[in-house]
């Protein structure tokens, strides 16, 4: 996520990800790239290819929101990820990671005595759990990063019952919740990109932020636990996000969360 060309480099990698039948162009024939031409795309959304190329090489990296709605159009972005392009062009200052969780916070986490919540913020930085979340999991313990212990510690993935496909929303989260000009952000993407399975789900430049799910956990001491994740908004701490973990009440989860030391 270096910030020389953020922008062009998502551009450039999601024009190679749309083949060119569905935008009804011809696939007959000899093709050097999997996906879009550059001047297919830049026929798509309407723009000149110069244009375009400045775009993709970082000449340019200011484009105007109508310019990049239709390149996501010609490009089929989801909702997700047209957000995240239009947040690379915009030209606000970096905002650093609120890293100080209130009193109040701290009080909230404890008050769920039966439910491991936790306090993140947009680098996946734990600012603060509570007892039960540490007792859940190791990388929710503060000072841990989530998005590090995810591809880089054994524990976790022989925790999570669906690691891969957990491990593939966490690398699409960071990329779309992370502001890539942070440069601590850099540097951990930098670090994570040693990691085979990272580099191989940042290549493909998803950007979807964390959603409420299911997950599974396979704990070495209370066994198998489907919990339901759900993120909540800390007010005035906007760089902040509390994740609670609740179980189907009467449920063998439940049971489980009630034996964690």
């Amino acid at each position: 996520m270096a910030t020389d060309n953020v922008l062009g480099k998502f551009l450039k990698a999601r024009r190679g990800q749309v083949p060119p039948s569905h935008a009804d162009l011809p696939t007959s024939g000899r093709r050097r790239v999997a996906g879009l031409r550059r001047e297919e795309l830049a026929r798509l959304a309407g723009i000149s290819e110069p244009y375009l190329t400045r775009l993709e090489q970082g000449i340019d990296r200011h484009p105007s929101p109508q310019v990049l709605r239709a390149l996501a159009r010609a490009l089929e972005l989801d909702a997700d990820a047209t957000a995240y392009v239009l947040a690379l062009a915009a030209p606000d200052p970096v905002r650093p990671s609120e890293t100080e969780v209130t009193r109040d916070v701290h009080q909230l986490l404890d008050a769920w005595v039966d439910s491991p919540a936790y306090v993140r913020n947009r680098r996946f930085d734990v600012l603060a759990a509570n007892k039960r979340a540490r007792a859940l999991a190791p990388m929710y313990e503060p000072g841990h990063n989530l998005a590090r212990d995810m591809f880089l510690a054994l524990e976790v993935r022989q925790l999570l019952t669906d690691w891969a496909e957990i491990a593939a929303q966490t690398a699409a989260a960071l990329r779309a919740e992370a502001d890539p000009r942070d440069p601590r952000t850099m540097a951990l993407v930098a670090e994570l990109e040693a990691n085979e399975d990272f580099r191989r789900l940042w290549a493909r430049h998803e950007a979807r932020p964390s959603r409420d799910e299911l997950k599974r956990f396979a704990h070495p001491v209370v066994g198998e636990l489907s919990l339901r994740r759900q993120a909540l908004t800390v007010g005035g701490a906007e760089e902040q996000v509390v994740i609670v973990y609740q179980a189907l009440p009467g449920s063998p989860s439940e049971a489980a969360l009630a034996r964690l030391p």
